[in-house]
């Protein structure tokens, strides 16, 4: 049986700003259209991602040109890819539709001015993180801790997240600046992040603020990333599950779900190395767990927790 998928982070739109690659099924792209289909990826989040080496006067051209690829190659009408710009609307999908939103992992391009989370939040975005890595006006990231947390610009950005019903992701978050959002987000989620008590680095969550999100009933979405996963050796299925049953370990069953990262990763898991292989996930999960569990893992629990 296949399950359908909602998977909270991609990087194609990036992809198409190094090179003209086709959406529908270039062996390029992880996450291509004709994996999606195949995955039995019912929902694709596409994170609008600047490269850190670009010049700041270069960051909002590339946004802008990363909601020209979704557009114009993402939801075009024959490709049966609905925009998603309400969480209301992944319910109403056809059986042959796909959906698709549009994120922001970084607001370094909004440069302090409120009023393009405007124009973006027009452009449909429904979740937004406030930091790649590094530090911008808005926050700290876990690669530049100035030891501020979010700013004020951020604190006015989490605000109309919550009027909005927009998420709030703490994926690439400093510390202080996540325990800041937890305090001031309404809408709380970490599209891509592990466990750190399985493997210590920089971009997982402590037991702490695992136990955080699960008080603020935030959803934690597992990420695919091998380095996130395991410190050393080849990474399989079975060593992403771990990081499953840890978080449902600490009371979180009911907020797991999925956030790929494809063609924002550079190793893999084995048999888990394009969304075509989605499946292949679900059916280990159902070795360890019952069919309700794993629906929820798969699609329901993210159903429960989109802000209303």
């Amino acid at each position: 049986m296949n399950y359908p998928i909602i998977d909270l982070h991609c990087d194609v739109l990036s992809r198409f700003e190094s090179k003209k690659l086709n959406f529908l099924d270039s062996v390029e792209l992880d996450a291509n259209l004709e994996n999606l289909r195949i995955g039995h990826v019912k929902v694709q989040a596409f994170a609008i991602f600047i490269s850190p080496n670009i010049p700041k006067q270069e960051k909002i051209k590339s946004a802008l040109r990363q909601i020209y690829y979704f557009n114009e190659y993402v939801i075009r009408p024959e490709n049966n890819v609905i925009h998603i710009k309400k969480w209301s609307q992944i319910e109403q999908l056809k059986e042959n539709e796909i959906g698709a939103f549009i994120t922001i992992e970084g607001v370094d391009f909004f440069e302090g001015d409120i009023k393009k989370w405007h124009l973006f939040k027009d452009f449909g975005v429904l979740n937004i993180g406030l930091t790649w890595n590094f530090s911008n006006e808005a926050a700290d990231g876990v690669g530049e801790d100035l030891a501020r947390g979010v700013t004020s610009f951020g604190r006015e950005i989490i605000q109309l997240n919550n009027a909005h019903k927009i998420f709030t992701d703490v994926s690439h978050l400093s510390e202080r600046s996540f325990w800041d959002v937890i305090e001031h987000a309404n809408h709380v989620i970490a599209t891509h992040s592990n466990a750190k008590a399985l493997c210590d680095h920089r971009r997982n969550l402590s037991d702490a603020q695992i136990q955080a999100m699960i008080r603020k009933n935030a959803p934690i979405h597992i990420v695919y990333n091998p380095p996130f996963i395991k410190q050393n050796g080849v990474v399989n299925i079975k060593d992403l599950l771990h990081h499953v049953e840890h978080i449902c370990s600490l009371g979180g069953k009911e907020l797991v779900g999925l956030g790929s990262d494809f063609d924002g990763i550079s190793e893999k898991v084995c048999g888990l190395e394009t969304a075509a292989q989605q499946q292949n996930l679900i059916n280990e999960m159902l070795k360890l767990y019952p069919e309700e569990d794993v629906k929820g893992f798969a699609y329901q629990n993210f159903l429960n927790h989109c802000p209303k």
